[in-house]
């Protein structure tokens, strides 16, 4: 269908044309052809969802517990317990159903994003928003969003390996072709899924969502992978281990006490009680929304994370190989300085609004202005706005490109100089082009020039080439100079390299330009098909002059790189500038120090493996480099030991993320290939949101590490209670739904807020955790027993006392029940940092963590003082005295971590 008809049939059956649809039409098929997205499998339902809370052996146990002492009359019981598990379950649901909204609007954010015609203008729209008869543009890296009909290209190549398997791209044309030519032999057609690999491209939709053959297969690969992370793997292989320890402890527990006189039942009760106080299995669902809390914290600060696991990696990153252009500075390229007919112009004006002049001088000072009619300026223009895929238009007052940003300034350039680049499109086509490629450094279009321009153009079809100097002037055999068309002489090409240098030693990106009249009977087509070799046709060329422009650093920057160092973390600049704009950028910026070394890629490819590895930790500046050499360095890198952040955006940089620790996608500038090989995207392109990221990064992984060393104390304090009772006294300290109870409010809403604790003053002062270690050290587990240990001594002081003054089972039980509660809320401030003290934090800068304190103790009182409650948990008031000593000893908690922080305060001064 469609492949098999000429273009105009095609236009005329999808009742649209070369210029697109109309924005009304597209609403309209909007309706009738729904979104542009594959249907994803049915979502677990919200009361589905509900029920999976309640899978847990434990869980299963519990339940059975209950029916048992309903069946022996103790209904109270059976009703606390089944109570105890409904919270619980309604706890794991609200975590897992947030976490699940976190994971739905990062997808959302990720929406891949299509360039199309409609109402013949261009506009970058989500590709869900796509229609059948949508006229779209297809460019090197994106991925191409439906099926579609090929009507213009320009050496289009397409990676159509996901759908065929074919590893080789496929050469594609806008040639109808037979009836029975098979899908996978269809040139004239791209489909949803495939990448282009080469060229660029113009397409009318013909199907979308499950109408393409995407669609009718499996469907396309999410955007959001949703994995056990490396931290849950962990929380899991340490819950089983202390799981483990607590069953056979709890096991022979149960079973002495039964052999000391205690009831069977209320024996079977606490076991199965203390078994799940005591196994931290809420940990890994806290954990999961932790991360989810983190991420979407991320998201406001232009840092999106496509896979949860990326968050432990940021928080051990210690080097950052950073792209220049865009992401460490503004990417918005302004031409600063030409260099044309022999001498050095200087061009005034900002950004993308077009107004500006040409003065002669040089960049410091200037002289007289330059006519737009200056016959050597036209033609350099000419050739930078023909040889050029930008576009510069005006959206409510504000000038605006499409395209790359360094192609887009020659277009304000040429816009300066009264060239509007559309009306060039249209009076002078483009016929064939080369594309530029990272190998070849150029780029070179022919365009047909039937009236003629001036008497040195007065061909009708020209090469119009831009590119690196180096590989212009070596193309070059003539000049235009004076007016006329000249040989090149070797002392004229020192003269203009010398000018490169100038110019780059003044941090400006320098472009070259040349152009050459072709013969007649030159056939474009036969350079598109390669008969016709491009160093054949890029050869003998005239020179016509050079750009200078600068990409300014971004304001932010400096100060995130210092923010880097001090962190700890080594920041590299990799570009394909000019080494000596590079360096000029890098020392800026404050990345290239004093002895610092600087590589160029022929430097990079000249150097043994065992070479550059010795060289790799001494290099802050990689100048003039192909993708290619984004992989070398990380693998570099990775040997050495170092944990690897690197940026991307291009479809040759997906190797080089894939195989770094942590692969940073362009959300702007990026292609889709280079972002679904990431782990991170950045929304603004700003090297500024990765140290963002990084500071967030590691402020979640201290914040799991903080309410995991809060819970697992809270575990250890409970066992140690209840098993030196047992043994020591043959008590039992708590009942089973009093442990429950415990479980179910301290594991719920404080670990919650912790997770929500800003970062450490000093956080990014701290040097990069190792990787080597695992998420509980013995500076944790050390933690968990020191303080689970002084809450058990707080409970045991409460015992000795109650039993020396005589107090009923029921009082001595409610003091250690309520001890217990009250402690572990002095324990959650403790764990808003391993580091500072709470009150030089401030004890309301965490608001959430006092409202779940808050909440917790009106529980507790609840418990304490509802009559019906009270029967419930079989708890009595207390006096106000008793409440005195429960404080004093609870608050014991604090007081000894505050001591413990101060020692090892003085410790680190």
């Amino acid at each position: 269908m469609y492949y098999d008809q000429e273009i105009s049939s095609v236009f005329e059956e999808l009742r649209t044309s070369e210029k697109g649809l109309s924005p009304e039409d597209a609403e309209k098929r909007l309706e009738e052809y729904g979104k542009n997205e594959l249907k994803e499998k049915e979502k677990v339902s919200v009361f589905r969802l509900f029920l999976s809370q309640f899978k847990s052996i434990l869980i299963f146990i519990l339940i059975i517990a209950s029916v048992v002492s309903a069946a022996l009359g103790e209904a109270i019981d059976a009703v606390v317990i089944l109570f105890t598990v409904f919270l619980a379950g309604v706890l794991g649901f609200v975590q897992e159903y947030r976490a699940e909204k976190a994971i739905e609007l990062l997808k959302s954010l990720t929406s891949p994003e299509a360039v199309v015609i409609r109402g013949g203008s261009e506009k970058e729209i989500p590709s869900t928003e796509l229609v059948p008869g949508d006229v779209i543009l297809l460019q090197t890296g994106d991925r191409i969003p439906a099926d579609a009909r090929i009507i213009k290209e320009f050496n289009l190549k397409v990676d159509e390996s996901s759908l065929t398997g074919e590893s080789v791209p496929v050469q594609k044309t806008t040639d109808a072709l037979p009836a029975d030519t098979a899908e996978a032999d269809r040139k004239n057609m791209v489909y949803a899924g495939t990448a282009v690999a080469y060229g660029r491209g113009k397409a009318v939709i013909t199907a979308t969502g499950m109408k393409t053959s995407f669609g009718e297969l499996a469907g396309l690969l999410g955007t959001i992978e949703r994995s056990r992370t490396p931290l849950q793997e962990s929380l899991d292989k340490f819950g089983r281990w202390i799981g483990a320890a607590t069953l056979v402890i709890v096991a022979f527990v149960a079973v002495l006490g039964i052999f000391l006189g205690f009831p069977p039942l209320d024996m079977f009760l606490w076991g199965v009680a203390l078994a799940v106080a005591a196994i931290p299995e809420a940990l890994p669902a806290v954990v999961t929304v932790g991360l989810g809390l983190g991420v979407r914290r991320m998201v406001k600060r232009h840092a999106l994370v496509r896979k949860l696991p990326s968050v432990e990696t940021l928080g051990a990153t210690n080097v950052i190989c950073s792209d220049k252009t865009g992401t460490l500075t503004q990417n918005k390229m302004t031409v600063e300085g030409m260099y044309v007919n022999g001498k050095i112009l200087r061009v005034t004006g900002q950004g993308y609004n077009p107004e500006g002049k040409f003065l002669k001088g040089d960049l410091e000072k200037s002289g007289s202005e330059v006519s737009a009619d200056d016959e050597h300026l036209r033609v350099l223009l000419l050739g930078a706005a023909l040889c050029n895929d930008s576009n510069l238009y005006k959206e409510e007052d504000v000038w605006k490109i499409t395209g790359d940003p360094t192609e887009a300034a020659l277009v304000v350039a040429a816009t300066k100089a009264g060239f509007e680049k559309s009306e060039l499109d249209r009076k002078y086509p483009r016929l064939a082009e080369i594309p530029f490629s990272s190998e070849s450094k150029r780029m070179t279009t022919f365009n047909k020039l039937e009236d003629g321009l001036d008497s040195f153009l007065d061909s009708e079809l020209v090469a119009f080439s831009k590119g690196a100097p180096e590989v212009i002037l070596g193309s070059c055999t003539k000049i235009f100079l004076n007016g006329e068309v000249k040989a090149l002489t070797p002392e004229q090409k020192q003269e203009i390299s010398e000018i490169v240098k100038e110019l780059a030693d003044q941090a400006l990106r320098v472009m070259a330009f040349s152009f050459r009249p072709l013969e007649e009977g030159f056939s474009p087509d036969k350079v598109s098909s390669g008969e016709i070799p491009a160093e054949k046709v890029e050869e003998d060329m005239v020179f016509s002059g050079l750009v200078g422009m600068r990409d300014p650093p971004r304001e932010e920057v400096k100060a995130a790189i210092k923010t880097c160092e001090d962190a700890g973390i080594k920041t590299v600049m990799i570009t394909g500038d000019h080494k000596i704009t590079a360096a000029a950028i890098a020392r800026e910026l404050g990345i290239l120090k004093e002895n610092d070394l600087t590589l160029t890629g022929s430097e990079l490819d000249s150097l043994e493996d065992k070479e550059f590895e010795d060289r790799v930790e001494k290099v802050s500046v990689y100048a003039r480099v192909y993708p290619a050499h984004k992989l070398r360095v990380v693998e570099a890198l990775k040997k050495k030991g170092y944990v690897v952040a690197m940026t991307g955006d291009g479809v040759n940089d997906a190797p080089a993320l894939k195989a770094a620790d942590m692969g940073i996608a362009m959300g702007i500038t990026g292609t889709d290939v280079s972002k679904e090989a990431s782990s991170m995207i950045l929304t603004d392109d700003n090297f500024a949101s990765i140290v963002s990221a990084v500071e967030e990064g590691r402020n979640i992984f201290k914040n799991i590490k903080n309410f995991i060393t809060y819970g697992l104390s809270a575990h250890i304090g409970e066992v140690l209670i209840v098993l030196i009772a047992i043994l020591g006294w043959q008590i039992l300290p708590l009942l089973a739904v009093q442990i429950l109870w415990i479980n179910l409010i301290t594991d719920g809403l404080p670990p919650m807020a912790l997770s929500v604790e800003p970062p450490d003053r000093g956080l990014m002062r701290q040097k990069p955790r190792n990787v080597e270690q695992g998420l509980i050290t013995r500076r944790e587990i050390a933690a968990g027993f020191g303080l689970g240990g002084l809450i058990a001594a707080q409970a045991l002081t409460v015992l000795a006392w109650a039993l020396d003054s005589g107090f009923s089972t029921s009082k001595l039980q409610t003091l250690i029940f309520t001890l217990i509660v009250f402690s572990e809320m002095f324990n959650a401030f403790n764990w808003r940092s391993d580091r500072y003290s709470v009150f030089s934090l401030g004890l309301f800068t965490n608001k959430a963590l006092v409202y779940a304190v808050l909440t917790t103790i009106i529980l507790q009182l609840m418990v304490i003082y509802v009559p019906f409650l009270q029967f419930a948990f079989r708890t009595v008031p207390l006096s106000l005295y008793e409440w005195g000593i429960i404080l004093a000893l609870a608050s014991t908690t604090l007081i000894s971590m505050e001591i413990v922080k101060h020692i090892s305060a003085g410790k680190e001064r």
